[in-house]
């Protein structure tokens, strides 16, 4: 039986916490668990230790962020032995057969190499409808691979390719974490699943949906919620970071100068100072993105540290 660990951040979880550890007792494939507490008030820690003594708790001294929070916990779990990683969410659980109709689809797939994510199907807190975040990364694919359509004829297949879903739910085989890393540090909270999956289409891998898996994930249905995730700044940032992307700082010199100039020129000078501090942020950043990109360009462990 292979190792799998869930890796699970949390930050004042106590909301989500009875459903969320509980719902790993139940599963028909034992799995182990670490948790990464960024520094709860709410008495998650304490919830945690005493009625789930079985999880492993490592609390962080500060509140670290989604991404490297995530990382120690795929450390450790590496460290153990662990087969496979399945990041969750604080907001989410699983069902019984859960895990099991994952490994299904992995142990049959015929290229295992091409894997990156397996992904469950992903359906709200009411427990009775598709997560609306996970529904519009579907249809957005669904040209390419008609899931609503065998949905509809009765026919589905055990996986269907798609080209992002977000890291609330996701399995990753071992091979990934070695071959692809952890989560990018330059991302504090959000964003750093857009950048990941990057990589995963950069080395070629896939991510695969496994329609007979179903899982909760207990989100605000509104995409409202997003609005300040999806500002133009981390869009740039995201695109920057993108290993298929060739950046530069005359990047930054070729997008910002001649719009303040033509601005300027317009007589538009709030929005020209909007763009020059913006153009003055990205500078700013150019740097470490420069240096981040250097490492995870190269196929390997990237932000991880997997030796002891």
């Amino acid at each position: 039986m292979p190792k799998i660990y869930f890796i699970i951040v949390t930050y004042n979880a106590m909301k989500w916490a009875e459903k969320c550890f509980t719902s790993l007792k139940m599963s028909s494939v034992p799995v182990h668990c670490i948790v990464v507490d960024n520094g709860s008030t709410d008495g998650t820690q304490k919830y945690i230790t005493t009625n789930f003594p079985e999880i492993e708790l490592i609390q962080s001294k500060e509140n670290v962020g989604f991404g490297k929070a995530n990382n120690i916990g795929i450390e450790n779990a590496y460290w153990e032995g662990a087969d496979f990683f399945y990041l969750m969410n604080q907001d989410a659980w699983i069902y019984e057969d859960s895990v099991q109709k994952l490994l299904e689809v992995y142990q049959s797939y015929p290229n295992k190499k091409e894997i990156g994510i397996l992904s469950p199907m992903h359906i709200d807190g009411t427990e009775t409808k598709l997560d609306i975040f996970f529904e519009r990364y579907l249809a957005r694919n669904t040209q390419c691979n008609r899931i609503f359509s065998d949905a509809f004829e009765n026919n589905l297949k055990k996986s269907y390719e798609i080209d992002f879903v977000n890291a609330a739910h996701w399995f990753l085989p071992k091979k990934t974490i070695e071959e692809i890393g952890g989560f990018n540090p330059y991302f504090f909270h959000y964003s750093e699943d857009y950048e990941y999956v990057q990589r995963i289409a950069f080395f070629k891998k896939k991510i695969l949906i496994c329609p007979q898996s179903k899982v909760v994930h207990d989100g605000r249905q509104d995409f409202s919620k997003t609005d300040h995730i999806n500002a133009l700044r981390v869009q740039r940032e995201q695109r920057y970071l993108n290993p298929a992307f060739d950046f530069n700082k005359s990047v930054l010199n070729h997008e910002f100068v001649p719009k303040i100039i033509k601005q300027m020129l317009m007589l538009k000078f709030s929005a020209a100072s909007k763009t020059w501090q913006e153009y003055r942020y990205q500078c700013s950043r150019c740097n470490e993105i420069i240096s981040s990109r250097a490492i995870l360009k190269n196929t390997g462990a990237s932000f991880l540290n997997l030796s002891r």
